[in-house]
């Protein structure tokens, strides 16, 4: 169904409702499965009107569809069922069990047994969990409470909680608005037109004599009906009134994709007897979990990527058309596919399992309206722990954070000095004063005015989206854009002499996939100027006053600019010279800001007015008005309030002295911090790109960095590292400031000698100390404490690698099955932690789940604790479909939904897509050849599904549509690894030519390629497996070949560390992979050892031989041939052997890690050159090996 026949839906729901027609409104709501009525739905549940209940369900979702479907389910027939007995109907309520409660025995038989005993009790009471059961108007009121928080929950009632807001007899409007239509195109139209019908066009007889009018001009333009062209009342129930008809304007809707109202994931308590016991209280988060009696102690929330169809790619249709309020991208479909369709089919499962914004954290539900999804959110995410304090040494007007290297901070400030610094090590790396690079070719308006007042401010720092430049807007004529090389290599790209006066904003944008810098300024205009040549491409002029603010962004394929005035004018400009396309009044009329959240669905903007008020709001782009106004700013702001945008989630403004969070879904302030106070009236603010580190400005020229938990494990990765001192950079820079602390000052100069006797001998090993800010100014020195330099040979000779040879020395755990398996081929725990998948070369899963218990009480993998191999009661196997050809010689893939509802896998034949929860067979889909070698879930899209071939090409497919939108060649072979950035917005892929590809996730085109070096076969192949792993930092990635090991930085195919083994003899490697914080590398062999290396040098810490997990009796020729890291539990991994084995290892709970990190070379884990290793099967130890 097309999106406005879907519409169509809702306009005759308001006209049945308006009329009264109480019985045919709710039949269309379900049988369109477009409207759920919570109103409705609650009436019938307190009438107890069972069998209509699930009646307009079914409407909208299946007992089985997913797991908060069957708690829904299972309450209402559990309610009716306890009724029964309580007025004694046995006969009624063994009707129940057999024909509603039978089909949950599949999941949970114990608890179908459980109930069952309930029919031999005079009263169900005396069963402990239904010892509070009261009577059944307060039990069907609790029960109502747990179902709607399941309903807002579910994800098949995305969107269909709220009725679009709608004028009242929208519908009679329309028609109305048709007849005027009709009657103007009359040929002689009569002031009183008498309508009879509505089933033919209205016509006006012809007079005898007159003169008929020529049709409207340009009937596109819509023109207004003539006075007097009203209409009589229609019909019985009411007149039409006659209603003008609007004038379009020419971008009338053209940003049609308004926020889709996110919903948090959402956990807790199975089911069970036991229901809510008193509705007042904070309920858990509502129950996704697995069917059981008790609620589990630790909740494992679920989460996911967005669902939808892509909205049209038609530029004009998307000019055309106006998005009504509150309703998401995902309803307006392409052509005439049909959501009602796809809703009832459901051939493939994936989008229907709470697939969520891969940066929302699942959060409960407090107890809200069914048409309000709100949510109680996580303060953790929010970084309020002060990690670092800079001192730049004068007032910060500006800062931002590199879109890539997420610890490098670029910051502007009041005298026209720029700094960069990196976060991490608390080093500046760049301090730049304010000059004109070429005074000569500057407008003689700028050189006069710098001779009258040489001061100059920042306005604002930016970095390009990939961060190779940066670009600043200073308040006088100019703005300057440096490119980065890293570290503090920047250098002078383009000076723009742009506008006269002020440079208040400046923003990098792609218009026609061609990079641009776009400011504004005090002359009233925007300009659009070439990233690489600096020519001037567009100049937009209409504002009334100074322009304050730009804000570029695209929908689908029309890009555009937002821009902000200092009267208050929001107006929107096409990259064209046809002027203006909206016109928006700003709340407060000042100074204001526009930003998007990350995914881009959702404008917020923030002012203050010149009294001192300010505001944040977000806007309904389709109507031009505002959809909220945030609550929390004192009356009078002591300054103009800075605001920015988080993980889709958060807003954060300076403000009074602290820095104010607000959730995106909710008005009120959500908390405050003063950062350990120092903060000014109006700190300036700016979050790095993953929300987890936030730069604020402090009273004294100084910065201090917020991290939350997230943020503060990258800032440790950090400690202790510097970049070496580069002493001729240091003597170059004529202008470095002398440092005031001697303490430093000393430490600086013993650095130098030493980095000047390092260069001199070329000694390997003199230590190098990093000092900071030496390249202009070094007033950030007093933040920093001077490095020690220690004594590393003592050290050296102090560590030993730790060697476990023996079953004593570790904890290992063979799982238990008892199918007849062969070798395995793929293993992964699942996102939760609580069971591990593994794929089998004969196309079988096999899947173990780790029970709750005294022992376990989190459920979680481990070691110490039996999992079971879960089977559903069915007895079914998840297995793949196989070709006529040996499946052994197939090469299996899966790949595991982020909410562990799905694996989508594939050993040689059609790609399958299973429930985890049944093992059904949701679909099969692109029969061979080719055939699947790799699959990988898109991190923000769970329809997106990355397929690598047997025939070296990568196809980008489509769960939802069915649809292969893109096809990826550059490999010689077949794809044997696929890793998705959601940071870098790219696809790493590597294949069996040893080969890696990078290509960009927008328009899927390859950016870069590169052939790993030293890729000899050593097991004599032809064709060699090459996997790739991204870190944790979603910028560096793990490569590993039979070879080698390596870890490269993504943006230049640079490889930062590698390993290879020292003997050209060694066994080869078959597997590795980065634990789950990245700060280790397990790696597997085939000679059956598993050496663990630290991830930051890849030097080997631990090796475990086979004797040490590996009975005497097993075969020699058993080996590990995949490891899988479990992901959350650092130390724990499990392996997959060619027995058809599975081990989970664990470090003993004595020493809770893989020996002791190696020592670094240079006091410094950065980059290393390829590091030689002893052979991993080689000991030295004289315990026997196998």
């Amino acid at each position: 169904m097309s999106s406005l026949s879907r519409e169509l839906v809702f306009l005759i729901l308001q006209f049945l409702d308006e009329e009264k027609f109480k019985e045919s409104v709710h039949k269309l709501e379900q049988e369109s499965g477009f409207y759920f009525n919570m109103k409705h739905f609650e009436e019938e549940v307190q009438n107890g009107n069972w069998d209509e209940v699930e009646k307009y369900l079914s409407g909208f979702t299946k007992v089985d569809d997913n797991r908060y479907s069957m708690k829904i389910f299972f309450e209402i027939r559990k309610q009716k069922y306890l009724e029964a007995l309580d007025k004694h109907d046995r006969s009624k309520a063994v009707d129940i069990l057999v024909k509603d409660l039978k089909v949950f025995a599949t999941f949970n038989e114990e608890l179908y047994k459980e109930i069952t005993q309930l029919l031999t009790l005079d009263n169900f009471r005396e069963n402990e969990q239904l010892s509070k059961y009261g009577d059944t108007k307060s039990a069907r009121s609790i029960m109502l409470v747990e179902l709607k928080k399941l309903i807002e929950a579910n994800p098949l009632f995305r969107d269909k909680l709220q009725f679009p807001s709608l004028k009242s007899s929208r519908l009679r409007t329309l028609i109305n608005q048709s007849l005027n239509w009709q009657h103007q195109l009359c040929k002689n139209p009569r002031p009183n037109p008498d309508i009879k019908t509505l089933f033919v066009d209205h016509t006006c007889g012809q007079p005898n004599g007159a003169h008929a009018p020529g049709p409207a001009s340009n009937p596109l333009l819509g023109s207004m009906p003539k006075p007097g062209g009203g209409f009589p009342p229609l019909g019985a129930h009411g007149p039409f009134q006659p209603t003008a008809a609007p004038v379009p304007t020419p971008l009338a809707g053209w940003m049609s994709n308004p926020p889709a109202v996110t919903h948090p994931a959402v956990s807790g308590a199975p089911m069970g007897l036991g229901g809510p016991t008193n509705p007042a209280l904070n309920h858990p988060a509502v129950s996704g979990g697995p069917i059981g009696l008790g609620a589990p102690s630790n909740p494992i929330p679920v989460s996911g990527g967005p669902i939808g169809l892509g909205a049209p790619t038609n530029p004009a249709a998307l000019l055309k058309r106006a998005t009504p309020a509150g309703f998401p991208a995902a309803d307006y479909q392409a052509g005439d596919s049909s959501d009602h369709s796809a809703k009832r089919i459901r051939p493939i499962g994936v989008s229907e399992e709470g697939n969520l914004p891969v940066n929302i954290t699942p959060a409960s539900y407090p107890q809200s309206s069914h048409n309000q999804a709100m949510y109680a959110p996580v303060l953790d995410d929010i970084p309020k722990t002060v990690a670092r304090t800079l001192i730049q040494g004068s007032n910060p007007m500006s800062m931002d954070f590199h879109p890539v290297h997420q610890t490098i901070l670029l910051v502007g400030t009041n005298v026209g000095e720029i700094g960069l610094w990196d976060v991490g090590t608390r080093e500046r790396l760049v301090s730049r004063n304010f000059k004109v690079w070429e005074l000569s070719q500057c407008s003689m308006a700028l050189q006069s005015s710098l001779v009258k007042d040489p001061a100059v401010s920042v306005n604002r720092v930016i970095w390009s989206p990939d961060g190779s430049l940066f670009g600043v807007a200073y308040s006088k004529h100019v703005v300057q854009i440096y490119s980065y090389h890293g570290g503090g290599d920047i250098r002078q790209h383009l000076e723009i002499d742009a506008h006269t006066g002020g440079v208040n904003d400046i923003a990098f944008s792609h218009p026609n996939k061609q990079l641009c810098v776009i400011t504004c300024g005090d002359d009233k205009t925007i300009k659009v100027w070439d990233a690489t040549s600096g020519a001037r491409q567009y100049t937009f002029e209409g504002h009334d006053a100074p322009v304050y603010s730009v804000c570029p962004h695209h929908k689908e394929n029309i890009q555009f600019i937002f821009s902000t005035a200092l009267d208050g004018k929001i107006k929107a400009w096409l990259y064209d010279n046809l002027g203006s396309r909206v016109d928006y009044d700003a709340p407060g009329h000042w100074c204001t800001t526009m930003a998007y959240s990350a995914d881009g669905t959702r404008l917020f903007s923030c002012g203050t007015s010149k009294e001192g008020e300010s505001f944040i709001v977000e806007w309904n782009e389709s109507e031009g008005a505002v959809k909220r106004t945030y609550q929390g700013f004192r009356k009078r702001s002591l300054g103009v309030v800075q605001f920015d945008t988080t993980k889709n989630r958060y807003l954060a403004a300076g403000d009074e002295f602290v820095i104010k969070f607000w959730d995106m879904d909710n008005t009120n302030l959500l908390t405050t911090l003063d950062a350990e106070g120092g903060l000014p009236a109006s700190p300036r603010i700016r979050f790095n790109k993953e929300g987890t580190l936030l730069a604020v400005s402090t009273h004294e020229n100084g910065i201090k960095i917020l991290a939350n938990a997230d943020g503060l494990r990258l800032l440790r990765t950090f400690e202790g590292q510097g970049r070496p001192f580069d002493a001729s950079r240091a003597i170059s820079e004529s202008n470095a400031k002398p440092i005031v602390n001697p303490l430093v000052a000393a430490a600086a100069a013993a650095a130098a000698a030493a980095s000047a006797g390092a260069s001199t001998t070329g000694a390997p090993n003199t230590p190098q100390t990093p000092i900071s800010a030496l390249n202009g100014d070094m007033k950030g020195m007093v933040d920093i404490k001077p490095r020690i330099v220690e004594d590393t040979t003592d050290k050296s000779k102090m560590w030993k690698l730790t060697e476990i040879n023996e079953p004593t020395q570790c904890r290992s755990l063979r799982l238990m099955d008892n199918l007849r398996t062969s070798k395995i081929s793929r293993l992964i725990y699942t996102n939760s932690g609580v069971a591990l998948l593994a794929l089998a070369s004969n196309a079988i899963h096999l899947l173990w789940k780790w029970p709750r218990n005294d022992r376990n009480p989190g459920g979680k993998a481990t070691a110490g604790v039996t999992p079971q191999l879960w089977q559903p009661p069915s007895g079914i196997l998840m297995t793949n479909d196989i070709t006529d050809s040996n499946p052994e010689e197939a090469v299996p893939c899966f790949a595991l939904s982020k909410n562990d509802s799905y694996v989508m896998s594939a050993s040689g034949g059609k790609i399958s897509l299973f429930n985890m929860m049944t093992f059904k067979t949701m679909t099969t889909f692109m029969p061979p050849p080719p055939a699947a070698t790799f699959l990988a879930f898109h991190p923000q899209d769970n329809n997106i599904i990355a397929i690598g071939m047997d025939d070296s090409t990568i196809q980008i497919y489509n769960v939802r549509v069915d649809e292969v939108k893109s096809k990826l060649k550059g490999h010689s072979k077949r794809i044997t690894g696929l890793a998705f950035s959601n940071v870098l917005n790219v696809l790493v892929s590597s294949g069996a030519d040893s080969q890696i590809c990078v290509w960009s996730t927008d328009g899927w085109e390859k950016q870069r390629s590169k052939f790993l070096p030293n890729q000899q076969s050593l097991s004599g192949s032809n064709i060699c497996d090459t996997r790739v792993q991204f870190h944790q930092d979603q910028v560096n990635f793990l490569v590993v070949h039979e070879s080698q090991i390596a870890i490269y930085e993504t943006s230049k195919l640079e490889c930062l560390r590698q390993w290879v083994p020292r003997e050209n003899s060694a066994p080869p490697i078959s597997h590795a992979a980065f634990s789950c914080d990245s700060q280790l590398v397990y790696a597997t062999f085939v000679d059956a050892t598993v050496c663990i290396f630290s991830a930051s040098n890849l030097k080997l810490r631990c090796r475990i031989l086979p004797a040490a997990y590996l009975p005497p009796s097993v075969s020699p020729n058993v080996h590990p041939l995949v490891v899988a890291a479990h992901p959350l539990e650092p130390n724990q991994f499990a392996i997959g052997l060619t027995d058809g084995g599975v081990h989970v290892i664990e470090p003993l709970e004595s020493d809770g890690k893989w020996g002791a990190a190696p020592p670094s070379e240079n006091g410094s884990s950065s980059s290393l050159p390829p590091t030689a290793a002893p052979t991993p099967g080689a000991s030295s130890s004289e315990q026997p090996q196998r």
